[in-house]
């Protein structure tokens, strides 16, 4: 894997770390203010921009309970460059964590992620997440 392809997948592990602790600023950092994305929670709908994944960082703050021992591990990880600006990452996310009665589960998605290089640093564009059929 090439250094810019691995920090991309840094980046990758970062904005999922910053999803798990519903760490609006962090994600704010990594993601572009017109990120568009298909994902189970649109319903099909291609969304575009911040507010839509706002409504849910704001949903876990608001909780009484944080959600805690949550791991995140991406399964075989593939990250392929587009030139040297532009690099796309698929994996299969599996997050473990505890539910209400403490026992543990895992879940799983599949996703894919697209990245630009901007003058500001590496910039999340575009996910496309789909749960297993």
């Amino acid at each position: 894997m090439t250094t810019a392809a691995e920090e991309v997948l840094a980046l990758t592990r970062r904005l999922l770390d910053a999803v798990a602790a519903a760490d609006w600023k962090a994600y704010r950092e990594l993601v572009a203010d017109d990120i568009t994305c298909f994902e189970p929670e649109a319903k099909g709908q291609l969304v575009e921009g911040l507010p839509f994944h706002k409504f849910y960082f704001d949903l876990a703050a608001d909780r009484s309970k944080a959600v805690t021992h949550v791991t995140t591990t991406l399964a075989s990880p593939v990250v392929k460059m587009i030139g040297s600006d532009v690099a796309v990452v698929a994996y299969v996310r599996l997050v473990q964590k505890l539910d209400a009665t403490g026992a543990p589960v895992v879940s799983s998605c599949e996703e894919t992620r697209v990245w630009v290089r901007t003058p500001q640093g590496w910039r999340h564009v575009h996910f496309h997440r789909s749960l297993p059929g």
